[in-house]
């Protein structure tokens, strides 16, 4: 039976047989921070094929396809190999195809969020502390294939004052991709952000061009990041070309004909694309 798990500050959920777990003593080594401590000097991973005599893999053997589908506004659902569905900035109204395994929150507005989520759904992050409002949430949390945590960011309130830690960007760990959410983010990042996220290949990016941030600023943290595929998301007014249009032949853009794709290491795309997926 699924427990539901409203996860705090580092939280061990202690399970037997299950395939949760949110790391506490001992947490779970992130590749995409390891990787990008090692920058310039980086030597990503390659396929080396079994030596002669040896069993070749086959296709089962080899999970290594990741499917995101865009669902709405700032919701994707992402589907790992070990058949783990993780949803992101969930508010209940926007359905994805399955119950997900995990969900993850932002609370800027009703459409990020819900408060009364499916009790079917594996495990709740929400992306603020609120035990402790203003401190940062921290989520280590290992599903089956997946790992997921966050780095905590501000919030603009309603009043316009800046709120600490009220936003998380949500970094998804699976098939040896880094998959990154930014949420509903409020601000610049500063190095330090920089640090704790790491390297994404893939990252999900409000283009509301205001809401959240300017599409100026929106740009340069794209640029900075320097992910493999870009998904415009949380487009509200602004056409999507103004996005576009703060990039220049450093970076490939697509506007396709389908909510989603199927992604691995092996068809990452060798130059920046900002896809743009049906319904953005």
């Amino acid at each position: 039976m699924m427990l539901k798990l409203v996860l705090s500050t580092m939280a061990l959920a202690a399970l037997a047989g299950s395939a949760f777990s949110q790391q506490s003593e001992r947490p779970q080594v992130s590749q995409c921070q390891l990787i990008a401590e090692g920058l310039p000097h980086v030597q990503y991973a390659n396929f080396t094929p079994p030596a002669s005599g040896a069993p070749a893999l086959t296709l089962a053997q080899v999970q290594e396809d990741v499917v995101i589908t865009f669902v709405g506004h700032s919701t994707f659902q992402i589907d790992t190999p070990g058949g783990i569905s993780i949803a992101t900035d969930f508010n209940g109204w926007l359905r994805t195809s399955r119950t997900p395994d995990v969900v993850t929150m932002n609370k800027a507005h009703s459409s990020h969020y819900t408060l009364t989520p499916d009790p079917a759904i594996g495990a709740v992050l929400h992306g603020w502390n609120e035990a402790e409002p203003g401190q940062p949430i921290q989520h280590r949390l290992v599903v089956g294939d997946a790992y997921v945590r966050n780095v905590p960011t501000d919030i603009r309130s309603w009043g316009g004052a800046m709120e600490p830690n009220g936003n998380s960007i949500f970094i998804i760990e699976v098939a040896g991709l880094c998959i990154g959410h930014l949420g509903h983010l409020h601000h610049e990042l500063t190095d330090t952000h920089y640090g704790e996220i790491g390297r994404l290949d893939i990252v999900m990016v409000p283009v509301d061009g205001g809401l959240t941030l300017g599409a100026d600023s929106m740009s340069r943290i794209v640029k900075r990041l320097r992910s493999a595929v870009i998904l415009p998301m949380h487009r509200r007014g602004a056409p999507v070309e103004s996005f576009l249009s703060m990039f220049d032949g450093g970076f490939d853009s697509q506007i396709s004909e389908n909510r989603g794709f199927t992604v691995s290491m092996r068809t990452l795309p060798k130059k920046p694309l900002i896809l743009v997926l049906q319904g953005v």
